[in-house]
């Protein structure tokens, strides 16, 4: 068969997409993905030209809601988008900005020194991936209309009532397309974290989430403290250090500055980082100009006051930020994105504009707050020590690494004969009952098995000298094979799977929970590159005329009941572990690539402060923050055996 395709690659076969055509042939190239993440990003990119009208100035009221038929709409109360002609397109400027890619007022237009949102394609985005999306505009006493529906627009703006002349802002409502994306149905949780986040960085703006759908939520973020709230909020699991949240605030070369920061005792590091209100997952000149800052005028502290004597070394940014929650936000004209993922700021004038900012009034605080100042120092001073105890273990640990390549592996560890990554997994497994029926039951070919003793360390209440001192963690490092921290190295992970398998009750949600923590802290990119998983063993098993089902839910269990008849013959084996299940059933329910059930591991870059403290609020000291969050959460848990 002959190929042509050469042939014809010629003028024609370059296709041109008009409009919003372009948007729904490639949305990914707009949204990131079509998967929930790019769902929950449409509420985000209406919402940010509501908080940009609020950051000019204008608004103080956002109202978002997810109606019963799972469509959006958000309310402001801003000036409201122009509805006069735009000269250019001889169409109403609304028009224009939600049909028109790269159309709005953040194009050096003068309406907005500062915006958030996908570089003005926001709105024109959103209607294009919509079934329909609908505008209304409150201005000059009209009340004005149009509705589009996948892009196209349906009838001229036209007016469709009045209001009162001083009542101004914009109603958008849209329905998410079906044929777009791949699950429709919004997330309450997911847009209550981003909306808060969002009231934190935007000082006194106030927005309202309503959930009109089966539970009718409501939930009102509003903080006139800001990002200096935002850090008390983060902190609330732990135990702050000083009362006070220390707080910066400047303008440097048109960059605007805000950071808030408080140590707790315990040992994280807790920093994130803003730009115009977007966070930049990978920092950048911003955070650079806020660690240099901190770095040198601790150090100047500690050296003036002899907390450090002059034969002492340096203190370093990591013993300064341990324990250290802080929040840079910068709001900067025009600004630069580095990296594939533009996740990381660029502009060299937000590193100066933050480093003079924090340096100059960090300095002014410590001075006239003497105990808060020798507090910190003193803590970081212990953090020092403990950090030069962990290179020691670190060299140790190194040391065992090399010998991997001899084969120096744990000695509790299995191995798997196949040596290509991809298809190499590793099951960490708690106890040797369920280690002893899974070394039984695997492919020795590509599953490797790592039994752990008991619960490992809490590694959110213990410093990095003791992390690096327990046996259980140090046979996963040398397992996994990648190092941590600077030594770090995803390239040299031993297994593409590490299965975490605990028991389905309380022990095992526990010992998987600080595995997790373990991970999530020392080796956040195998969770990030979804390398970790959770495996899924069966809850019951059922038995009849000598056959078996097994079930790994309440629900499944009675509709296999329902199935084969509920009567006498029925024998039903509730599971309390792992230990319990022969190899061969080990294998057949939880182990076995072609039947088994994994849960992946996920982590969203947009919700890393929920997601910290959740693990904080889980792990750590607070217990009255732990009671919260299980009272909040246990509705959402199922097969619960205590």
């Amino acid at each position: 068969m002959v190929d042509n395709s050469k042939e014809n690659y010629g003028g024609d076969q370059i296709q041109i997409l008009e409009g919003l055509e372009a948007v729904r042939k490639r949305p990914g190239m707009y949204i990131g993905s079509t998967s929930s993440r790019g769902l929950h990003h449409l509420v985000y990119e209406i919402v940010d030209n509501s908080v940009d009208e609020a950051l000019a100035g204008f608004c103080n009221t956002i109202d978002v809601q997810i109606n019963s038929d799972n469509s959006i709409t958000v309310k402001d109360n801003g000036r409201g988008i122009p509805v006069q002609i735009n000269t250019k397109t001889g169409r109403p400027a609304v028009e224009v900005v939600f049909t028109v890619l790269h159309a709005g007022g953040k194009f050096g237009g003068g309406a907005y020194k500062v915006s958030g949102g996908l570089h003005g394609v926001g709105a024109s985005v959103v209607n294009a991936l919509s079934t329909w999306l609908e505008v209304k505009v409150y201005n000059g006493g009209n009340i004005y209309f149009q509705r589009y529906e996948r892009g196209k627009i349906m009838n001229d703006l036209k007016v469709i009532g009045q209001c009162d002349p001083e009542v101004t802002g914009t109603e958008v409502t849209f329905l998410p397309d079906p044929e777009i994306f791949e699950d429709t149905v919004y997330d309450y949780n997911i847009l209550k974290t981003r909306l808060r986040e969002t009231a934190f960085l935007t000082k006194g703006i106030k927005i309202i989430l309503r959930d009109d759908r089966e539970e009718k939520i409501e939930k009102t973020f509003h903080y006139e403290g800001g990002i200096k709230e935002f850090v008390t909020y983060l902190n609330k699991g732990k135990t702050p250090l000083y009362d006070s949240v220390i707080y910066c605030e400047g303008t440097h070369n048109d960059v605007y500055v805000e950071v808030s920061l408080q140590h707790n005792d315990g040992y994280t590091e807790n920093v994130y980082s803003f730009v115009n209100n977007i966070v930049t997952p990978e920092g950048g000149t911003h955070l650079e100009g806020f660690r240099r800052a901190l770095t040198k005028t601790f150090n100047d502290y500690a050296r003036s006051k002899k907390l450090l004597k002059d034969t002492e070394q340096n203190l370093s940014g990591e013993d300064i930020r341990e324990g250290l929650t802080a929040i840079i936000s910068v709001k900067i004209g025009e600004p630069q994105f580095e990296g594939q993922t533009k996740q990381k700021l660029g502009n060299s004038e937000a590193r100066a504009a933050v480093e003079n900012t924090v340096s100059e009034q960090l300095t002014y605080f410590l001075e006239q707050n003497p105990s808060v100042a020798r507090t910190i120092c003193e803590k970081s001073i212990l953090a020092q020590r403990a950090r030069e105890a962990a290179r020691k273990a670190r060299d140790l640990t190194r040391k065992t690494k090399s010998a991997l390549e001899d084969n120096g592996l744990p000695g509790k560890l299995a191995d798997c004969s196949d040596k290509n990554p991809a298809n190499c997994e590793i099951y960490i497994v708690e106890g040797d009952s369920a280690g002893g029926s899974a070394k039984t039951a695997r492919d020795r070919a590509t599953q490797a098995i790592l039994p752990l003793r008991g619960k490992i360390l809490n590694v959110e209440k213990a410093r990095i000298d003791r992390v690096l001192g327990n046996e259980e963690i140090k046979a996963m490092i040398t397992a996994f094979g990648t190092g941590i921290y600077d030594d770090f190295d995803i390239s040299k992970l031993r297994y593409h799977k590490i299965i975490i398998m605990t028991d389905a009750d309380v022990d095992g949600a526990h010992i998987a929970t600080l595995l997790l923590t373990f991970i999530y802290r020392f080796m956040p990119d195998l969770i990030k590159q979804g390398y970790v998983y959770l495996a899924t063993p069966p809850l019951y098993q059922i038995a009849k005329n000598k056959k078996v089902w097994y079930a790994y839910s309440d629900e499944e269990l009675n509709s296999i009941l329902t199935e084969i008849g509920r009567d006498g013959n029925n024998k039903i084996q509730r599971y309390k572990g792992l230990g319990e299940m022969d190899a061969d059933q080990l294998w057949e329910t939880t182990m076995d690539p072609k039947t088994r059930i994994l849960k992946k591991i996920m982590i969203d870059d947009t919700m890393q402060s929920e997601i910290d403290l959740t693990f904080t609020t889980l792990m750590g000291d607070q217990v009255e923050p732990r009671r919260e969050f299980i009272e909040a959460n246990a509705k959402f848990v199922q097969n619960l055996d205590i």
